[in-house]
């Protein structure tokens, strides 16, 4: 069976469509539709049916689907195992998302290290679309999300409540933020929690959809924007950000999406060292909370609109 036909099938199964398929597969959506028809040649059946609204699977494409699940974990626990470096006898993939590598991620890699050294890593960065596709096909066993999205064979655990901190380039800022506020896309709860305490900085001008592009970003220029408290903190205290006294803090939540096949001694140590990790990071985030606290009028923090736990999609 050829490995590429099967990952596109997947493709198309969990997007509802060619098109969005060919965007997570870097190729043209002719390409996705060629690979699917091939597929469908080789079982005999018609796999999804095919309208101007996407793709929906036959009865004969949910029932391939199962197989075609359990084929490419197969396929990837076999490439994952033959590859193993020399001097290792385990392996384990871990993704997350682009903004929580430097404060998290590299943290759980040192602690798995420390805990497992016969254990050989592989770091995967990438959006919550690409990272749940790359969990579906077993390219990775975990993965690190601010917004996870539950399919089968898969559980979600929570890891840590991070906040978003409202932080500045220059000395002694306001909330009237009298240089330029960068729009950071931290998802729709974070949006709407900007259009209801503060509706004028939607139009700002300037959205960046990857929170970790936003702290380069401000940091060479006279800008402000929602950060992750625990990213900024040694940049606040070494004095090139400031935080703004008053601006409320946003909850948000990092999940842990985790293979449900995954070796159950494995999902121990790797589970361990993930909380081992949060806990170091939850002490600097208390610092940068009471920080603001003190900045700010009656010593008070206002959290903000807390967001909903995952998709269930």
């Amino acid at each position: 069976m050829d490995i590429t036909l099967l990952r596109t099938f997947l493709a198309v199964s969990a997007s509802g469509s060619f098109v969005s398929a060919a965007e997570q597969l870097f190729v043209t959506q002719s390409a996705v539709s060629l690979r699917v028809q091939r597929l469908e040649d080789s079982v005999g059946k018609l796999l999804f049916v095919r309208s101007k609204a996407g793709a929906e699977l036959t009865p004969a494409g949910l029932a391939f689907e199962r197989y075609a699940l359990s084929l490419m974990r197969t396929w990837e626990e076999a490439r994952q195992q033959v590859g193993i470096p020399t001097g290792f006898t385990r392996s384990l993939s871990i993704g997350a998302q682009y903004s929580i590598w430097p404060w998290l991620g590299f943290g759980w890699m040192d602690g798995l290290r420390a805990a497992a050294p016969d254990l050989s890593l592989k770091a995967e960065a990438g959006m919550p679309d690409r990272l749940t596709r790359l969990l579906v096909e077993g390219v990775v066993d975990v993965a690190l999300q601010y917004r996870p999205t539950l399919r089968p064979g898969l559980r979600v655990t929570p890891v840590i409540e991070e906040e978003l901190v409202l932080v500045a380039s220059w000395p002694n800022p306001t909330l009237e933020l009298e240089h330029g506020y960068v729009l950071v896309d931290w998802g729709p709860e974070f949006i709407h929690a900007q259009a209801k305490e503060f509706p004028d900085r939607l139009n700002t001008g300037i959205t960046l959809s990857v929170g970790a592009l936003a702290l380069d970003y401000i940091l060479q220029r006279r800008s402000s924007a929602y950060l992750p408290a625990r990213h900024v903190k040694p940049y606040v205290e070494a004095g090139t950000l400031h935080m703004v006294p008053d601006a409320g803090v946003f909850p948000y939540p990092v999940w842990a999406v985790w293979r449900e096949d995954i070796e159950p001694i494995l999902a121990n140590v790797a589970e361990m060292t993930l909380a081992a990790a949060a806990e170091s990071v939850m002490a600097g985030q208390g610092e940068m909370e009471e920080k603001l606290r003190l900045l700010s009028k009656n010593n008070e923090v206002k959290e903000l609109r807390r967001p909903r736990l995952f998709s269930n999609k």
